[in-house]
């Protein structure tokens, strides 16, 4: 034991010879090492990631003692271990930065040796971190295990809940306000009416499709590459290990997992994983249309649609008195915005295997879960801190409605589209309603144009029934 500024180390040994270790840590020197040479954003991978690498440690030590390779007692202070570092109780023992090792070498060893240190103390008998922890593993198919087995439990455990939540939310909205017809809007101008309820099932369709994509895309995700050791081939496991494994990972998480039919795959691609992220982008894309469309309906209360008023959450200017933005749709969009940008760099890194290996899987694991747990969090607080709680300018969208003049669309079949145009362009350029001009300039009666411009009966689609041509 050794002392310097005032701090205790211990010496440690590695392949590389002897290094000098903080007193207190749980880890050896190969984390050691890394944590030097790695001092690039001070951000460690995250715990969804650990968590996985404490279950895959865990499953191993079952397996293996299954097999006969690991006596019963060191397998159980294996497994006490690496299911302790899984369910968070020494996340600080993990510092090591996602800009790492492209292999992630350096966080499988972290595991590795935090786990074996803990099992030692537990324990009589000295636990190696290779030999023993790593026992028919190689961090070429544990690192890309981690991130599927994270992957899934998060996009299970958070990210669909969330959107389950939002989805419900909007379609309980649109029930309730679908008696409730507005002005639509095509390149941001007029167009024909819709009701709410219309409008907002957009948006709850968006959020299946997204649900369903996600749902498929899992199914691939699902399949581990363990077993697959160094290249794929298997070397130093048993051939029953990646089966085994899944088994035992999916006992452990309560999540379905597949031992992957070609193991080479699993190390080398990360396909399925950037197919995630791909989903996660087109997600994002559905949620920035939601949130963007909710600040343009709320936008005013005066100068803007003013259709809507979402709830007020904080002031809105440190200048302008009384001022309050739609906060919550705004934190949505950049979320949005970083999700983008998240699967753009998964995209590169996904295209960044040689051979038999990925070389930037940390990267890929930590920008897959963090759109995870950033959309997770985004969803929950639209549906809780907008959606929920908004509410319908009744006055306003009648308002507009009433002098929509795209209304004369309806009467196209009955006095042709020129003739509609004109009274189109009257009724804007008077600021008067499109029934009042169509009563004057139409040749209609009264009673039929006010069924033929009825914006609820619009919301219907198909031609007005009992219409006549006129032309």
């Amino acid at each position: 034991m050794s002392k310097a500024h005032g701090k205790q180390y211990r010496t440690e040994h590695d392949s590389m010879g002897d290094l000098q270790v903080p007193a207190e840590a749980l880890w050896g020197a190969q984390t050691q090492r890394a944590v030097g040479n790695f001092a690039i954003s001070g951000r460690p991978m995250p715990r969804g990631f650990i968590r996985a690498l404490g279950l895959i440690k865990a499953a191993a030590a079952d397996v293996n003692a299954g097999f006969g390779l690991l006596q019963a007692p060191m397998a159980a202070a294996i497994r006490d271990a690496a299911l302790a570092v899984a369910d968070g109780s020494h996340d600080r023992e993990f510092p090591i930065d996602v800009f790492q090792t492209g292999s992630g070498t350096s966080s499988n060893m972290n595991a590795n040796e935090v786990i074996a240190t803990l099992a030692t103390r537990a324990g009589k008998q000295s636990v190696h971190p290779n030999d023993h922890v790593n026992l028919g593993q190689s961090s070429n198919d544990v690192i890309p295990t981690a991130m599927r087995v994270s992957a899934q439990l998060a996009v299970g455990e958070h990210l669909m809940p969330a959107l389950k939540r939002l989805r419900k939310s909007i379609e309980r909205r649109g029930k309730s306000l679908a008696g409730i017809t507005k002005t639509g809007r095509t390149h941001l101008m007029d167009a024909m009416p819709l009701t709410f309820g219309q409008e907002f099932s957009a948006w709850a369709a968006q959020l299946a499709s997204a649900q369903e994509r996600i749902d498929d895309t899992t199914r691939r995700v699902r399949r581990l590459p363990i077993g697959g050791t160094a290249i794929g081939t298997g070397i130093n496991t048993d051939p029953r290990f990646g089966k085994a494994m899944a088994k035992a990972l999916s006992s452990l998480s309560g999540t379905k997992f597949e031992s992957a039919d070609n193991k080479f795959e699993g190390l080398a691609a990360q396909d399925d994983l950037v197919e995630l992220s791909g989903q996660l982008n087109t997600l994002a894309v559905a949620l920035m249309k939601i949130g963007n469309d909710l600040r343009w309906m709320n936008s005013g209360p005066l100068a803007g649609l003013g259709e809507i008023e979402l709830p007020a959450l904080q002031p809105g200017s440190s200048i302008m008195p009384g001022k309050v933005n739609p906060v919550a749709a705004e934190a949505l969009c950049m979320v949005c915005a970083q999700v983008m940008g998240y699967h753009t760099a998964i995209t590169i890194a996904g295209a960044s295997g040689n051979f038999q290996l990925n070389v930037m899987l940390p990267l890929i694991a930590y920008d897959l879960l963090d759109s995870v747990a950033l959309l997770s969090a985004a969803m929950q607080l639209l549906a809780d801190r907008a959606v929920d709680g908004l509410k319908v300018r009744r006055d306003r969208v009648s308002l507009t409605l009433d002098r929509n003049p795209i209304l004369v669309t309806a009467l196209n079949p009955v006095i042709g589209y020129e003739k509609a145009a004109a009274i189109a362009k009257r009724s804007y350029a008077e600021g008067r309603p499109v029934l009042d001009v169509a009563i004057e300039d139409s040749g209609l009666g009264a009673a039929e144009l006010k069924r033929l411009l009825d914006p609820a009966l619009l919301t219907q689609g198909g031609i007005a029934s009992g219409s006549t041509r006129r032309r």
